[in-house]
């Protein structure tokens, strides 16, 4: 049971900051912050894998890879989510193209989720980790990106950041209470 500590209504969709391993939502999609060969790996990646089984690896191996800020979907597998959506972060050097890209991972997500229908969606802090995105600017961006989305016409009735530590939960309930 996933317990809200901050929830917000944006246009038709309810926007939730919670604390939490995203390997265990309950949403209909969980979002991967993978590499580019949407490979097994550390962090987020390794963790979603580990939890979906041996066979998300070899539906990956069929996609041909991913290139910073697409969006690829696969099934599930052993995880609660029916779908897994893959994007790939940018590995942070303080640039412009680096807010670019990380806006395009969220984006692009959102958007296959609506393509396919998927109305509940929880993301990870895509880039903060291993590829060093910090906190506070990644939420910035992060969060003004699926605000934009979300005025917007769209199918998803629940967008939830799931964030695995401390420090990244009040970095997006910080960043929250100053968008909404």
């Amino acid at each position: 049971m996933v317990r809200p500590v901050e929830r917000r209504k944006i246009g038709g969709t309810v926007l939730e900051l919670v604390r939490g391993d995203i390997t265990t939502q309950d949403t209909d999609a969980i979002v991967n912050a993978a590499n580019t060969r949407l490979a097994p790996g550390g962090g987020v990646a390794g963790a979603i894998h580990r939890a979906a089984g041996p066979g998300l690896w070899a539906e990956c191996k069929t996609l041909g890879g991913c290139r910073t800020g697409e969006a690829k979907l696969t099934s599930g597998h052993a995880l609660k989510a029916k779908y897994i959506i893959h994007t790939v972060g940018p590995v942070y050097r303080g640039t412009s193209r680096n807010a670019e890209e990380l806006r395009a991972c969220y984006r692009n997500s959102l958007r296959l989720a609506d393509e396919n229908g998927i109305p509940r969606v929880a993301f990870p802090a895509i880039s903060t980790g291993a590829f060093g995105y910090p906190l506070k600017e990644a939420a910035q961006i992060s969060l003004a990106t699926v605000i934009e989305y979300l005025k917007e016409k769209t199918g998803l009735k629940l967008v939830r950041f799931v964030l695995y530590s401390q420090s990244a939960y009040d970095a997006f309930r910080d960043v929250i209470t100053t968008l909404t």
